[in-house]
């Protein structure tokens, strides 16, 4: 699966639950770990819609993921594991330190983090915005 497509499936299983849509957004925006081997086939899920049997379904495991990286297995920038830690915050409820994540980021990624809260409070952005 490509990284683009692996996006779309993403997106398509998280539609609906604005936390979940958010969190997803965040990650793919960064898109960093999705073009990783490393991260993909250990903490995402693939398949497709049952309603349809053809759409493209993409889960992440959140709690697998956060534990894999406090526990040093994912190595990644300070940028990036900000950016999973907010996105596993905003899509799966893991609990994250704002003083710690938010303080790093730089201001695209800041940006992205505003517009994923905003999100996740039900005011979906214009297309274009995560970018």
């Amino acid at each position: 699966m490509t990284t683009d497509e692996l996006t779309r499936a993403l997106h398509a299983c998280a539609a609906g639950l604005y936390s979940l849509e958010a969190g997803v957004a965040l990650l793919t925006a960064e898109g960093t770990l999705l073009r990783r081997d490393d991260f993909t086939s250990r903490f995402i899920t693939t398949g497709t819609s049952i309603s349809d049997g053809t759409t493209l379904m993409a889960a992440i495991d959140w709690d697998a993921v956060i534990t894999a990286l406090q526990a040093g297995e994912i190595p990644c920038s300070g940028g990036e594991r900000r950016v999973l830690m907010l996105s596993a915050s905003l899509a799966g409820g893991i609990p994250v330190d704002l003083r710690d994540a938010a303080t790093g980021l730089d201001d695209r990624n800041i940006q992205r983090l505003v517009t994923a809260i905003l999100h996740a409070s039900g005011k979906r952005p214009e297309p274009g915005l995560y970018r």
